[in-house]
């Protein structure tokens, strides 16, 4: 059974020499107090160490032969011995992770993105298996052992070493969220961010994350459906965001003309589907029925891979192989029919050539959203397009979690009552699973144009 030791007899009691000595022992481990229940329902001790996938300093290759070319994962490594995190303070939770997801964003990561090292991955699901000592009864009766995603933001606010001036953003001192959608949840200028900044991630046993960040996974959503909540919820700020308008009830000439925003997504890889996913059942919420307004075309989603396309032909959107956008076969000249036809463009291609095509598409005054995250720069990228059609580009990154959960809660089961929506179904996305010391392996796999998702699995059977 496991020997508890409070954090603060850990932390006074003990000398970094004392802890070394017995770090890989599997007898004893050093933990904040667990639930009573859980404890009981534990039958081996926690090991003092874990095996997680990290990102170290980037690969040196010669300078001076180009036929040398580094691979992106010689960045990171499978390590078998990380000392299994301990709890800072009352605000945070220690996680084991049962599942985590591979995102493009760590693929660009691994080429260098964001300058990160530390341990990669930010897409998870785990059990909750120990707080800090001081924290509460009520959040101790919470959050033991429930199962549970993460929003991948941590403000500083939970910060072990409180900042002396609160940055008034991720605590809505400021009220920022009454003007700007959660901006407290993604903004604060301290931030760090799981597996992307200065954080470590989900790759692997266990990880630690504020309390404020968990939401439950309710008990219908398996685990290989639940890591998809934070792609997903990614999918789903571009409405937590207002930034499509299907009905257009407050312009009386605009609604009779043309009813509602036509809306184009580009790239079929794993986001743009999500986006297509969510956008096509908005637009049947605010379409469907009888009615006389006048109705936009549903979303049109765009991309290159019939099969991947296929695979949202129920979800509400049209779609259209990416060749359709061009009136030649170079694909240099916009086809006239979709050439400033869009009054949202939302681009998910992952790609940096895919910007200027999200451009022409763009009606002038109309609304360019990002989504994609690229390592590589924009080479010979133009913004006169921007200026002069005077375009409102705006950014949309993380969304809420926890309404993904309740959609994927909503979809779990066949008598659940969706109103004429068709279910979401998010085990088609997932292509293969890894066990966690196949990281490598994962990643290569998951680099491959045809796979879909990836997920790795931290418990091997």
């Amino acid at each position: 059974r496991i020997n508890i030791v409070s954090y603060n007899q850990c932390q006074d009691d003990r000398s970094r020499q004392e802890r070394k000595k017995h770090s890989h022992s599997s007898a004893q481990f050093f933990l904040p107090i667990l639930h009573d229940d859980l404890a009981a329902t534990m039958s081996s001790p926690l090991p003092s160490t874990m095996k997680a996938f990290v990102i170290h300093e980037p690969t040196q290759t010669s300078k001076t032969d180009d036929s040398i070319k580094s691979n992106p994962l010689d960045n990171g490594k499978l390590i078998t011995d990380v000392p299994i995190p301990t709890i800072p303070s009352p605000s945070y939770a220690l996680i084991q992770v049962l599942r985590a997801g591979i995102c493009n964003t760590d693929l660009e990561i691994l080429q260098g993105y964001m300058g990160f090292t530390g341990i990669l991955g930010h897409e998870f699901v785990g059990n909750v298996i120990a707080l800090h000592e001081d924290a509460a009864e009520d959040v101790k009766e919470k959050w033991m052992g429930k199962r549970v995603c993460g929003d991948i933001n941590l403000g500083c606010c939970n910060n072990s070493t409180p900042i002396t001036n609160s940055c008034g953003v991720c605590n809505d001192s400021m009220g920022y969220n009454k003007i700007h959608s959660q901006m407290s949840r993604n903004h604060c200028p301290n931030r760090t961010v799981l597996g992307i900044l200065n954080q470590d991630g989900t790759f692997c046993e266990y990880m630690l994350l504020p309390i404020q960040n968990l939401h439950q996974v309710p008990e219908n959503v398996p685990d290989t459906i639940a890591v998809f909540a934070e792609p997903l919820a990614a999918a789903c700020r571009v409405v937590e965001q207002g930034l499509v308008n299907f009905q257009y009830s407050d312009n009386a000439v605009a609604s009779a003309s043309r009813g509602g925003d036509r809306v184009a997504i580009l790239g079929d890889g794993k986001l743009g589907l999500c986006v297509a996913e969510i956008l096509g059942r908005e637009y049947l919420r605010c379409c469907s029925g009888e009615t006389t307004q006048q109705l936009p075309p549903p979303p049109i989603l765009f991309g290159k891979h019939k099969h991947k396309l296929d695979l949202v032909n129920d979800s509400g959107v049209q779609t259209h192989l990416v060749s359709a956008c061009y009136c030649d076969e170079k694909q240099e000249q916009i086809s006239p029919k979709h050439m400033n036809q869009y009054d949202v463009v939302i681009d998910a291609t992952g790609n940096p050539n895919g910007l200027s095509l999200s451009m022409s598409l763009c009606r002038p005054m109309g609304k360019l959203i990002l989504k994609s995250t690229c390592a590589a720069g924009v080479k010979g990228f133009h913004s006169a397009p921007i200026v002069i059609d005077e375009l409102t580009v705006v950014g949309s990154r993380c969304g809420p979690i926890d309404l993904a959960l309740e959609l994927l809660d909503k979809n779990s089961t066949e008598a659940s009552d969706n109103d004429g929506i068709p279910p979401l179904r998010m085990e088609k996305y997932l292509t293969k699973t890894f066990p966690l010391s196949q990281a490598r392996e994962a990643l290569e796999f998951a680099a491959l144009k045809s796979t879909m998702k990836v997920q790795l699995v931290m418990t091997e059977e």
